[in-house]
């Protein structure tokens, strides 16, 4: 089979299309043959390497995250004892962390069936992109009601993002992006006012939209961008960090929380380690509103798989409006 390695540190040029076996799924996993890799903007970083922070520090070789829709091909001792080939042949979506390839091995606990009648870009938000945006949301405790600031509002968890805030009842969706075609998108997708972050001015006009402050912040970027949202944070609002996409780690003054502001972080594995089942509910509930249409996805490019470095460019460009998917 092919899959896409790096041996190297460095630019997209480093992915490297190569020959492999077809994994052996072990006990409680399962062997899925790929249709469609939805790829992760944070593999740029960890590409690059240590030049990109100290937490993108990764042994070589390279492998690529991703989230993998396709076919059950078999299943490994243990899975399904009393019928063995009642997964075979199922349609499901999953994490994998080697997963630019044409077959992934997944774990059975983390397999998420795709509900009938859903596109591939949808069924790729199922394992990541969904319950990333649902737990943050929710690790912010979102109110009915509440201001909501989204950064990176057109990428692929922050377009969901915007949508999943209003279905949980925000009563103000406030999104940042760069550009006009992403601010547009962002208000396609259901945003109330579009911001461009590369403004010097955002905060200013963050706060003319929210003139009594914001109550949630979703920020996946980090450093200058975490340090200056959290002056526009209404008394009792809540900063959730879910990714560092500047590669800038800045600390927080201890002093800028005395305001009664907080800031959490969330991982998404981290939540799963720590509540399994409630893992598992936030799978159910995206796969719930993306088949009641209360959320779509929207897919930038389908790309061939031996094109894994064009869809790193497009994300280091920032070029991309939605996901990015690799066929195999």
């Amino acid at each position: 089979m092919r899959r896409i390695r790096y041996y190297s540190y460095g630019g997209p040029e480093v992915l490297t299309v190569e020959q492999a076996d077809i994994p052996v799924p072990g006990p409680g996993q399962v062997l899925v043959r790929a249709s469609a890799i939805g790829a992760n903007f944070v593999d740029t970083l960890l590409r690059r390497g240590p030049s990109s922070g100290p937490i993108f520090d990764r042994p070589l070789p390279g492998r690529l995250t991703g989230d993998v829709v396709g076919t059950v091909e078999a299943v490994g001792p243990g899975v399904a004892v009393d019928q063995p080939a009642s997964l075979v042949g199922r349609r499901v979506a999953t994490l994998s962390e080697d997963a630019f390839a044409e077959y992934v091995v997944a774990d059975l606990d983390w397999l998420a069936e795709v509900p009938s009648g859903l596109d591939v870009g949808a069924a790729s938000t199922l394992p990541l992109g969904g319950p990333t945006a649902l737990g943050a949301l929710r690790a912010g405790h979102l109110a009915p009601g509440e201001t909501v600031l989204v950064h990176a509002a057109a990428g692929g968890i922050g377009h969901l993002a915007v949508q999943l805030a209003k279905v949980l009842g925000a009563g103000r969706v406030i999104a940042t992006a760069a550009g006009a075609a992403k601010l547009d998108f962002a208000l396609d997708h259901g945003a109330d006012v579009a911001i461009d972050y590369s403004a010097d001015d955002w905060p200013d006009q963050v706060g003319k939209a929210a003139p009594d402050g914001v109550d949630v912040i979703l920020d996946s970027i980090g450093g200058q961008t975490l340090l200056r949202g959290l002056d526009l944070l209404a008394p009792l609002g809540r900063t959730v960090v879910y990714g560092v996409a500047s590669g800038d780690f800045r600390e927080i003054p201890v002093t800028s929380l005395f305001a009664l502001r907080s800031v959490v972080g969330f991982s998404l594995l981290a939540w799963r380690a720590a509540d399994p089942e409630a893992g598992r509910r936030d799978v159910a509930e995206i796969a719930g509103h993306l088949a009641a249409g209360r959320l779509r996805t929207t897919v930038h490019a389908c790309l061939p798989l031996d094109e894994a470095a064009s869809a790193h460019r497009m994300f280091e460009e920032r070029a991309h409006r939605g996901r990015i998917l690799l066929l195999p």
